[in-house]
């Protein structure tokens, strides 16, 4: 079976990116018990009209329903898993044991995923999920590949998916309540303020004297980001994640913008399809990211943490959306500013990737020519020697 690539999608229109630049799947939320509540989010209309586009593609739609769920939930858990069934969603990302069995109960043509908060580290635990009827394990992120190929092995009827890259959290498989303690808002409900980003340091009190005074920790003269993880990125490592076991690689990143999904989908898919490597792993340093690692996959390591607070933000400036053409101009909602003269650069998932040209000419939609583009999502017509397709990306080199 092929590997499937699955892509986060935090709204309708990051769907559509994500299918535009080479995802299989997406992992979607609806308005409740998702654990990214402050990603837009899909209501129950546009779950039936996403899943409805995905299937006309080929291509498939997950709906995360993944809180750690408390008694008063389930009313209302029952009439969703009865409506994303009569919708016909490909599957539901499920942690709580509870979920599962009600899931099971209401809805038993719905295919259940169990969720990567449910921490899955063992062979066993696989087994035991599977004779729940759960068809696809989401594993933890602190497995190694060894013991992937040995979860694998216990395993053969099983589908395992795995994160290949995003964001890292300091808690074991996300199971964490520092942004519930620090901010009132619980990470296990969908409202985590990633508190593990701040920066932290130590209230001494001088015992001598009664007054306390603030001793930063001396991990280096940044501050202590002792919480803040580095980010994943396994592309260089996908064959042998597809060797151990692995039948879908999940990126991480429902609330990233649609440029972001769109540059790290289109690396891993010219990846997965053998069409360069080397120039994969450039574009993964053309987006904001922490430093990167391959965490516990390749064994223990000590190395996850990012001392350093502030991100790289990559090598290129993201232009505009582009929104289709017109008789030789490319029409582009602009996002950040740019000249008659820049040179442009092409983000798109076929032949025109990375392709160049000089924004030689730009009108606004009055057809007046403009010399400066800095209204920011004002829609401009540049002249363009390629056929663009809407949902492509222009940027610039830094």
């Amino acid at each position: 079976m092929k590997t499937e690539l699955l892509a986060p999608a935090g709204s309708y229109a990051k769907l559509k990116t994500a299918f535009h630049f080479g995802a299989d799947a997406a992992y979607v939320g609806g308005k409740n018990f998702s654990l990214r509540t402050f990603a837009d989010n899909f209501t129950l209309e546009e779950l039936s009209s996403a899943t409805n586009f995905a299937h006309s593609l080929g291509k498939k739609v997950y709906v995360t329903a993944n809180i750690f769920a408390k008694n008063a939930d389930f009313m209302a858990l029952e009439e969703y898993f009865k409506a994303l069934e009569s919708i016909g969603v490909d599957a539901v990302i499920i942690s709580d044991p509870g979920v599962v069995y009600l899931a099971k109960k209401v809805a038993p043509k719905l295919a259940i995923h169990l969720s990567t908060q449910a921490n899955t580290t063992n062979k066993y635990s696989v087994k035991f999920w599977a004779e729940q009827g759960v068809s696809r394990v989401i594993l933890a992120r602190e497995l190694s590949l060894l013991e992937i190929a040995d979860i694998r092995d216990f395993n053969p009827d099983t589908e395992l998916e795995a994160f290949v890259h995003g964001a890292m959290c300091i808690s074991y498989s996300g199971r964490c309540l520092l942004s519930d303690y620090l901010d009132g808002r619980s990470s296990n409900r969908g409202a985590c303020v990633q508190s593990c980003r701040w920066r932290y340091e130590v209230r001494a009190l001088n015992a001598t004297n009664g007054e306390s005074e603030w001793l930063p920790l001396e991990e280096d003269e940044k501050g202590a980001y002792i919480f803040n993880s580095k980010d994943l990125n396994m592309l260089a490592y996908l064959k042998e994640m597809e060797g151990a076991g692995i039948s879908s690689f999940k990126i991480e990143g429902r609330m990233k913008s649609g440029y972001y999904l769109a540059t790290v989908i289109n690396a891993y898919r010219r990846a997965m399809d053998g069409k360069g490597l080397s120039e994969s792993e450039i574009e993964l340093s053309n987006v904001a990211h922490r430093e990167y690692t391959t965490a516990y996959t390749l064994g223990k390591n000590t190395q996850t943490v990012n001392y350093d607070d502030s991100q790289s933000k990559g090598d290129y400036t993201y232009i505009a959306d582009v929104i289709g053409m017109e008789n030789g101009f490319v029409i582009a909602e602009m996002r950040n500013r740019f000249k008659e003269g820049n040179e442009l650069e092409i983000l798109s998932p076929d032949s025109n990737f990375k392709k160049t040209f000089i924004a030689e000419e730009i009108y606004d939609l009055k057809g007046e020519r403009i010399l400066d583009a800095k209204l920011v999502q004002e829609h401009y017509k540049i002249k363009c020697p390629y056929d663009l397709q809407a949902g492509d990306y222009l940027r610039r080199k830094k």
